[in-house]
């Protein structure tokens, strides 16, 4: 690869391909502007829905005084239902950008179950994160590991929640909304309380995945061979060693 001769940076990458672009130092563009302000987006509506999901589902004490003095409840499900709005129509953004973006958009929408060598890719990863070998290898894009979690977590979960979501929304808005057009149809085949508690339990997945998630972030970025949360603000992966695995 001759975008690659000026720097010994890039030996070992296991997931090196022609399309990726150096800017000549040594640092591979990975995530384009559009994925990294989806993730920061995507984050910030999720913590807000945790939060107002959580008060929801345990809503605080009663307000002294008249009820028409207060709307706090009011403002945590308008809250709510705002931010689910701002996640489902950025998923879906995410979506197409899959199809236009470049390969690494693509990562979280499937898993190359086909190829022997992602498996091996995550064993070894997993025993990385076990502490049972010395190091990790070396990759652009996810590492198969953290792509099964983010297929799972991230996209089927997010799928999940919007879908629960807007069914239980489309209660509110009744049957000629189109949130119960599209959604509604769940109702009719779960019990309206199941569908609260499937919601609900979406809840606390995210909650631990983003305990996971952040931690795994946070340790690659020190212990791994290549740059982690730097590279989902500046978009570029920068290699720590240029040695072969």
């Amino acid at each position: 690869m001759d975008e690659f001769s000026r720097t010994t940076r890039f030996r070992g990458v296991v997931d090196l391909d022609p399309t990726d672009r150096s800017n000549g130092r040594s640092t591979i563009y990975v995530y384009e502007a559009a994925v990294r302000a989806w993730h920061w987006v995507h984050a910030l509506a999720m913590m807000v829905l945790v939060a107002t999901g959580y008060l929801i589902a345990s809503p605080p004490p009663t307000l002294p005084g008249e009820a028409s003095a207060n709307f706090l409840f009011g403002y945590i499900r308008f809250t709510h239902f705002v931010s689910g709005y701002v996640l489902a129509i950025s998923f879906l953004f995410r979506i197409y950008w899959g199809f236009v973006g470049n390969r690494h958009s693509r990562q979280i929408f499937h898993l190359p179950v086909w190829e022997r060598a992602w498996w091996r890719g995550v064993v070894w990863e997993a025993k990385w994160y076990l502490f049972l070998v010395d190091e990790p290898k070396k990759y652009l894009g996810h590492n198969p590991l953290a792509q099964i979690t983010m297929f799972f977590a991230m996209t089927l979960g997010t799928i999940g929640m919007i879908v629960t979501g807007f069914a239980l929304y489309s209660e509110g808005t009744g049957r000629d909304s189109w949130e119960y057009v599209v959604f509604g149809t769940l109702l009719d085949v779960l019990p309206s309380q199941d569908v609260h508690t499937l919601h609900h339990l979406g809840l606390w997945m995210i909650v631990i995945f983003t305990i996971i998630h952040v931690y795994a972030s946070v340790r690659e970025e020190i212990m791994s061979r290549q740059t982690m949360i730097a590279t989902m603000i500046s978009g570029e992966r920068q290699f720590r060693d240029d040695r072969n695995d």
